[in-house]
């Protein structure tokens, strides 16, 4: 079998390139190489010459409050390129694998959310991600579109990486509470992306919309305060006080982009039509952390 993997060189991308490649030939590419999903004419042409049974497009327009002021870039790579892939993909009877975010939900409530849901998008981001949903689903193509939240890696910058950054130079912070979801390792997400994809090609009625994110949930305070914690544990030089991590509402830090606040997403449906059990958000964190703080 033979995968093509776009946006190699992300967070999700690096991870997808080691969970991918034991199902087949893996053709990873990035924008420099004929993947560039803001060049329909180019990416139409990288699948064709690639001519793969499985795509997976790791590769999106996730500057969130820069979206707000670029929306055409942002509805380019976000919804336009993969109803493109989506339409390729079906020409070929390939399998399609895209992911996309809570941030198609308004976040209202405090219960988690299924794929049945209603949608309602507070920013651009949101809207052009919805739109790519929307494109693939209109296209019939065989298809897994993945639903995740909060995604972070060892590799690049993350959310935990900055608040250890700022906790050894800082003695009081300041960290949104009223924000709630799953922060979701992208090593958790490729091997999930592998394991669905295999299954689907071999039963195509496994394919469809499904929420892809660890277990449990959390604020950004609680999280940020868990990371800080864990790594004062490891002997981390950590110049803020537990008690200086101060929860704030999203009122008091405008952005750009609204965010949601309920970003609670159930996984019922994957795990049921996968037989997995997703683990507690904890878990990979830890593991992040061990590999970042050595």
């Amino acid at each position: 079998m033979k995968i093509l993997l776009l946006g190699k060189n992300g967070q999700l991308g690096w991870e997808l390139q080691r969970a991918l490649a034991p199902l087949g030939e893996l053709v990873a590419l990035d924008r420099s190489e004929g993947a560039d999903l803001a060049n329909s004419e180019q990416l139409i042409a990288t699948v064709r010459a690639v001519a793969p049974q499985l795509i997976v497009n790791a590769a999106a327009y996730t500057a969130v409050d820069k979206a707000e002021s670029d929306a055409a870039a942002a509805q380019q790579i976000n919804a336009i390129a993969p109803g493109l892939l989506a339409r390729e993909a079906k020409a070929l009877g390939a399998l399609l694998v895209h992911y996309s975010t809570d941030y198609v939900f308004d976040g209202s409530g405090d219960q988690p959310r299924d794929e049945t849901a209603a949608t309602g998008p507070l920013s651009v981001y949101g809207a052009s991600k919805l739109a790519g949903e929307q494109a693939i689903a209109a296209s019939a193509c065989q298809h897994l579109t993945l639903r995740t939240s909060w995604v972070y890696a060892a590799r690049g910058g993350n959310f935990a990486k900055t608040m250890l950054r700022l906790a050894g130079e800082r003695e009081q912070l300041k960290v949104i509470a009223d924000q709630i979801g799953a922060p979701t390792g992208a090593d958790l997400l490729a091997d999930l992306t592998a394991h669905m994809a295999r299954a689907t090609l071999a039963n195509p009625q496994l394919g469809g919309l499904y929420h892809a994110v660890a277990g449990g949930q959390t604020s950004w305070h609680a999280y940020a305060s868990h990371v800080i914690e864990l790594a004062r544990q490891r002997g981390q030089a950590i110049k803020v006080a537990p008690d200086q991590i101060l929860a704030i509402p999203t009122s008091e830090y405008p952005t750009p982009a609204r965010r949601p606040l309920n970003s609670r997403l159930s996984t019922a449906k994957l795990q049921q039509a996968f037989g997995l059990r997703l683990p507690e958000w904890q878990t990979g964190v830890e593991r992040m952390l061990v590999e970042v703080l050595g």
